[in-house]
């Protein structure tokens, strides 16, 4: 099987409401005195029992009188009810909860089974040794956007990597960019062509174009272990523009053909 060769690169209630409750308990309890008076006025026959009944008689009219100003005055103290507004605070909580989910990532796909379809694209082929090949296939790039911007041709898609060969010293690659139009004036190295297509398995390297040694060291162990024959070629596809993004910012997606 053909495998992958990548060499490193590098709540209260107020006291006022209590004392106010409290002395109209207390301007209430004389009140059931005369009762406790009444009792003992049995023993005598008839003639002290008016006497009784005559003196609660006054004590008990200047006694309620003060007794409705002092319960009119804790009405207006416990309307604003402090207990009622207080329940609503707790409300405000759930807005905080619900914002926790809005982060949220998913994982680049690895090893996802999709279908290519051709494009037409200009092309340049090339060859490259490992210490120099990110500069190499920047250069390749450089050509192909140069003649494209002199003949006002735009981009039709992004642009690929298609390595034809790989050795322990280096590689053969096709640098390719989608156009609609055919460009004229073609150096000998350059080409109208189509891309790959058909059935291949996605995986996607972001970082530095040194340290896509690992992103194919993982591709490898994932045919590996699916026990997948690959064929004798890979695509990169740089979603991010190689000749404007920080080396360690590219996004590149990488598409392996399989037998």
């Amino acid at each position: 099987m053909f495998r992958f060769r990548r060499l490193a690169l590098a709540a209260l209630i107020p006291a006022a409401a209590l004392s106010l409750g409290l002395s109209e308990v207390l301007a209430q309890t004389p009140s059931p005195a005369p009762a406790a008076s009444a009792s003992p006025s049995p023993a005598p026959s008839a003639s002290p029992a008016p006497a009784a009944s005559a003196s609660p008689a006054p004590a008990a009219t200047p006694s309620p009188a003060p007794s409705p100003a002092a319960s009119a005055s804790p009405a207006p103290t416990n309307s604003p009810s402090p207990a009622a507004s207080a329940s609503p605070s707790p409300t405000a909580p759930p807005p905080a909860a619900a914002a926790t989910p809005a982060p949220v990532q998913t994982a680049d796909p690895f090893g996802l089974e999709t279908s290519l379809e051709a494009k037409k694209v200009v092309m340049v082929k090339g060859t490259a040794n490992w210490d120099s090949a990110f500069d190499t296939l920047i250069d390749a790039f450089k050509a192909l956007n140069t003649l494209l911007d002199k003949q006002g041709i735009k981009h039709a898609g992004n642009a690929m990597i298609v390595y034809t060969s790989t050795d322990d010293t280096g590689f053969t690659f096709l640098a390719e960019i989608p156009v609609e139009q055919d460009p004229k004036n073609l150096s000998k190295d350059m080409s109208i062509g189509k891309s790959p297509e058909g059935k291949v398995l996605k995986f996607v390297h972001r970082g530095s174009y040194d340290n896509m040694d690992n992103t194919y060291e993982a591709i490898t162990n994932h045919l590996d272990d699916k026990r997948l024959e690959a064929k004798d070629t890979f695509i990169e596809e740089y979603l991010t523009d190689p000749l404007k993004t920080a080396e360690d910012k590219l996004v590149i997606n990488v598409f392996v053909p399989l037998k």
